[in-house]
């Protein structure tokens, strides 16, 4: 059994993890409260729900699991401190977690690259402001942000309860022109049932946070990283 510590801040589609377990039976996701309070998508509260002080205790309390690997599951908290201040910040939690570890933002940019995409969309929970955030650190590790779409959810709690119609709605709406893929971010939003469907109407890869969190979670720990339903980051 591969045990993967999820450092998740806050309360919101948590639940995903439990049901990776039903896709991938040899692999288990123990969640980690980093946050009891709320995770508004504002930048400098974001700088806060990532910072050293906030994962590093979380961190320490996943060490206690004995986990193959650690993963902070947050896309926004990672990405806000720009490429290489987000591997800082897997460093502090590796030290801490004492095993390997990375964030959500980094799998995006790693599951882009395995697939052999540079050129991407992004379907964003996130108001603009944050969402620039993300195109930027795509840019930097050489990814192409062909079009972006924001939808200005305030918190990671309101992006929690949001529906598969919305999803799939946001998904369909997304201008794919030139885009070999569709990124969804956001951990708090639930996509894993959807992947199929949405792989099926868009005819193009998805990554979605959850989904690449637990793929990079897996890679680190030494699983190969393979199951049905989960699309073509799965399969390859």
């Amino acid at each position: 059994m591969y045990t993967l510590a999820i450092l998740y801040p806050g309360y919101s589609a948590e639940d995903e993890f439990p049901a990776l377990e039903q896709l991938i039976p040899d692999a288990s996701f123990p969640v980690i409260h980093t946050w009891e309070g709320g995770t508004a998508h504002d930048v400098e509260a974001l700088l806060a729900l990532g910072s050293r002080d906030t994962l590093a205790p979380a961190a320490e309390r996943a060490r206690e699991l004995s986990p193959d690997a650690a993963m902070w599951a947050c896309t926004s908290g990672s990405f806000v401190y720009g490429r290489d201040g987000c591997r800082e910040q897997a460093g502090w939690i590796e030290e801490a977690a004492g095993v390997p570890s990375s964030s959500t933002s980094l799998a995006f940019a790693d599951a882009a690259h395995h697939l052999g995409l540079s050129r991407v969309a992004v379907a964003a929970t996130y108001p603009e402001e944050v969402a620039g955030h993300f195109v930027r650190f795509l840019e930097q590790d050489g990814i192409a942000v062909t079009a972006l779409s924001t939808y200005d959810v305030p918190s990671g709690e309101e992006a929690g309860r949001l529906d598969a119609e919305w999803v799939l709605t946001t998904a369909r709406a997304a201008d794919l022109t030139d885009a070999q893929c569709l990124l969804i971010p956001d951990t708090a939003l639930h996509t894993i049932a959807l992947l199929p469907r949405l792989e099926e109407d868009l005819g193009m890869p998805v990554l979605t946070a959850n989904q690449v969190t637990a793929w990079q979670g897996l890679r680190l720990a030494g699983h190969p990283a393979r199951a049905e339903g989960l699309g073509a980051l799965f399969r390859r």
